[in-house]
């Protein structure tokens, strides 16, 4: 058994796996996830700055989410937008 401190609320819990949110925030937790692959689609250049401002979560759980390996980082390029 592992003991665990949910990423959201801060409260200790115990779970047969590594996990890194209570039973109580796994729902927000995905929902938060959601959104940011749902961001990332449309928007596949973003940064966690843009993708925290776009969608009212923290950059901190953005990059959280880096860190567990549920994102990755691509490297996309930038194309110059012409003046007319």
């Amino acid at each position: 058994m592992y003991t665990n401190i949910c990423k959201h609320c801060n409260k200790l819990f115990r779970a047969r796996h590594k996990a890194y949110s209570c039973s109580e925030c796994r729902d927000k937790d995905e929902d938060y996830f959601d959104k940011i692959e749902a961001y990332l689609k449309e928007y596949p250049n973003s940064n966690a700055l843009q993708i925290s401002e776009a969608l009212g979560i923290t950059a901190y759980q953005v990059l959280s989410y880096l860190q567990e390996g549920r994102l990755n980082i691509s490297r996309g390029r930038f194309e110059r937008i012409r003046d007319e």
